[in-house]
């Protein structure tokens, strides 16, 4: 406890702050995510005091980020849609998968993951970035020129008759669970669907003239209409948000610009009265439990989730380690990653309960309060009682807030968040494959894969796939740099090592001698299968050399064994030396040893074969 107050005015200003910065990225991203600003605040909220207070880094401050977020919109809107649109709901479901997330970064705590999170290839990162930041960056244009779908008339009535179509079929599915759906009681049928209303068809409609404008291709696919129907109030909130963020930062970076903006053109949208769309009204009072997620809780609807559960749960994992290397390197301190994700899963499932969005650390909002003076856990814990005390103080006066400006500022996080440094380096990172006459580079391959996939298919999968292709390339990779420095290679001719000088030239006919340098393994074995053509026609037995090859894969393991079932049938004796424990303890477990070859046929060293060779090689070809 007193060396959680060793630097209490320091971390006081610290933590107020970071909550400064953290307030309007929170609303904003509570928005992108489907859930509200409230969702956002809350988030902010318990994340940063609990993953402050439970975490491995202390000056780390935790929130709602744009990979969290981004991933955030996948869940819900898919949740949503199979909720008749509707986000009440949906929410129980949405938030058991955000606490499923919150308690998989525990386990991944527990079971000691954190040290392992920096091997995720940078390329799989680095797409997923700037996908991340392509993604906020198209879905934000549609709020901030002031269209919305759902409120376009024109466009929603195209949808009505798939509405009425899915109305029926909901209708005929519910039936059939109830076990009513019989020829006799198809009255009753006819009976619900004589009242489905105008309002029903409307509101089913709304949701799938939403659910097709959602997502980057969905955003793209109405940009045309979009532009025909301009609010230009709408657009000029955003343009001014934008420029003060990015103007406001050459003229001093002490006070967020993000927060100015926000003041800023609030003030003067709702100080002149103007015509602007509101955010959602953020409830007063202190958060509420929502209980809904464990008095409505079925297991199916959260089981087509629990892969992006997981996702969620490594993302955060990543995104806040990545911080806390950020953090070491500016403090001089070393952070505990394990504890860390404890902390983090601790915060993300308390947000989760009061109906938050996920988060994790937070590198901006990091740096500022380290820059502030931060140094310890409570510097994040003031930031969550600051936007709490904001929550609490000032609900009504920020649901005053333009939906314009939150879309703004989001655009500019859309802009920064891309990796620029990835980018910039497509032109020189070395081109390692070929198609054809066509060169290119692996780690472009992978970066613009996950770019790709992210931004027009599923986060979640893009990932998956991403690290799939880097992992086989990694392998290739490998099996071809080991392949080269291995001598397991048979084209080459065979070259005396310095202790086979005494052997007898009289059995050099009869006696091939075979080297091995480096692994044998699925790099090495096609190689290694040739060894039959390298022998002489004359040899009656073959030594094969295993002093320098220290390790054996499976892939290996088998080949070897296919060799030396073919040269027994050959009539050909083979003698091992100097076999180290892990191909012999492979060999063992297969029986290899001492099936194919006996104990009396491996030698510890080359004179002991020698020894041997002498005394049972018998000169079939004596010279003249």
């Amino acid at each position: 406890m007193k060396k959680l107050f060793s630097n209490f005015k320091g971390d006081l200003f610290g933590g107020i702050t970071a909550g400064i910065v953290a307030l309007p990225l929170a609303l904003a991203f509570g928005v992108s995510s489907g859930m509200g600003p409230s969702a956002g605040l809350y988030g902010a909220i318990f994340i940063s005091f609990f993953a402050a207070l439970f975490g491995g880094t202390n000056t780390q401050i935790s929130g709602p980020t744009a990979p969290m977020t981004a991933v955030s919109m996948v869940v819900i809107a898919g949740i949503v849609a199979i909720n008749d649109g509707s986000i009440e709901k949906a929410l129980p479901a949405i938030l058991i998968v955000f606490l499923l997330a919150g308690l998989m970064q525990i386990g991944l705590g527990l079971i000691g993951v954190g040290k392992y999170i920096r091997y995720i290839p940078y390329p799989v990162v680095s797409g997923f970035m700037t996908a991340i930041g392509v993604i906020i960056l198209v879905t934000q244009i549609l709020p901030a020129i002031g269209y919305y779908p759902k409120e376009d008339a024109d466009y929603v009535n195209k949808y009505k008759p798939m509405a009425e179509e899915i109305i029926l079929d909901n209708i005929l599915k519910e039936e059939a669970g109830e076990g009513i759906l019989v020829l006799e009681d198809f009255k009753e049928t006819i009976k619900r669907a004589e009242q489905i209303t105008e309002a029903d068809m409307l509101k089913e409609a709304q949701t799938l003239a939403k659910s097709e404008a959602s997502g980057v291709i969905g955003a793209i696919k109405i940009f045309p209409r979009a532009l025909k129907n301009i609010n230009w109030l709408e657009l000029i909130l955003a343009l001014s948000t934008i420029i003060i963020i990015y103007g406001f930062k050459r003229i001093t970076t002490t006070i967020p610009s993000a927060l100015v903006a926000l003041v800023a053109v609030s003030g003067v949208a709702y100080g002149f009265g103007l015509d602007y769309r509101p955010i959602e009204q953020i409830p007063s009072g202190f958060p509420l439990p929502n209980l809904g997620i464990f008095t409505q809780f079925k297991l199916s609807s959260v089981t087509p989730y629990i892969f992006t559960a997981l996702t969620l749960a490594l993302l955060g994992a990543i995104d806040s380690l990545l911080t806390s290397v950020v953090a070491d390197n500016m403090t001089k301190t070393k952070h505990r990653p394990n504890k860390e994700l404890v902390g983090q899963g601790i915060g993300n499932s308390i947000a989760a309960i009061f109906g938050g969005i996920p988060g994790a650390g937070a590198t901006i909002r990091t740096v500022v309060n380290i820059n502030a003076g931060g140094k310890t856990k409570l510097s994040g814990m003031v930031a969550g009682l600051l936007l709490l005390i904001v929550l609490l103080a000032l609900g009504p006066v920020a649901s005053q807030i333009p939906a314009a400006v939150l879309a703004g500022i989001l655009v500019t996080v859309g802009i920064g968040v891309m990796d620029y440094k990835g980018l910039k380096a497509i032109p020189s990172l070395p081109k390692d494959l070929s198609l054809g006459p066509i060169k290119f580079s692996s780690e472009v391959v992978i970066m613009l894969v996950v770019l790709v996939l992210s931004s027009i298919w599923n986060l979640v999968y893009a990932v998956g796939v991403g690290l799939v292709i880097a992992s086989l390339m990694f392998m290739k990779k490998m099996g071809d740099l080991t392949a080269e420095r291995s001598d397991v290679k048979t084209l080459e001719k065979e070259v005396n090592w310095p202790d086979e000088a005494a052997f007898p030239k009289s059995l050099q006919e009869e006696v091939f001698i075979k080297h091995l340098k480096g692994p044998l393994f699925f790099g090495s074995t096609s190689e290694f299968q040739q060894m039959a053509d390298q022998i002489p026609r004359t040899a009656s037995t073959v030594i094969i050399r295993m002093g320098r090859m220290q390790y054996m894969d499976q892939s290996g393991l088998y080949t070897l064994e296919d060799v030396l079932i073919s040269l027994r049938k050959s009539g050909i004796n083979v003698l091992f030396v100097e076999v180290l424990k892990q191909p012999r303890y492979m060999m063992e477990r297969v029986g290899l040893i001492p099936d194919l070859i006996p104990d009396e046929h491996i030698f510890e060293s080359f004179d002991e074969c020698l020894t041997w060779v002498k005394a049972n090689v018998k000169d079939k070809y004596p010279s003249n």
